[in-house]
């Protein structure tokens, strides 16, 4: 696992929202429900990109 940690590259809230084009608000929801996992830094979050991606790819619908 820390093995898997370490090779894993952390994303701050602002990239985040910027990946998912939504605010920075919205990722700090998605955290604080559990939604997104995220790691404290000091006083701020960090989100592995891997993370990211499943969240995205749990949620992904195709529309029509």
């Amino acid at each position: 696992m820390a093995q898997e940690l370490s090779k894993s590259r952390f994303l701050t809230v602002q990239e985040v929202a910027d990946l998912m084009r939504v605010s920075s608000m919205t990722v700090y929801r998605l955290i604080k429900a559990g939604d997104l996992p995220a790691v404290r830094v000091g006083r701020s979050f960090r989100v592995a990109d891997r993370d990211v991606d499943q969240y995205l790819a749990d949620r992904y619908t195709q529309a029509g």
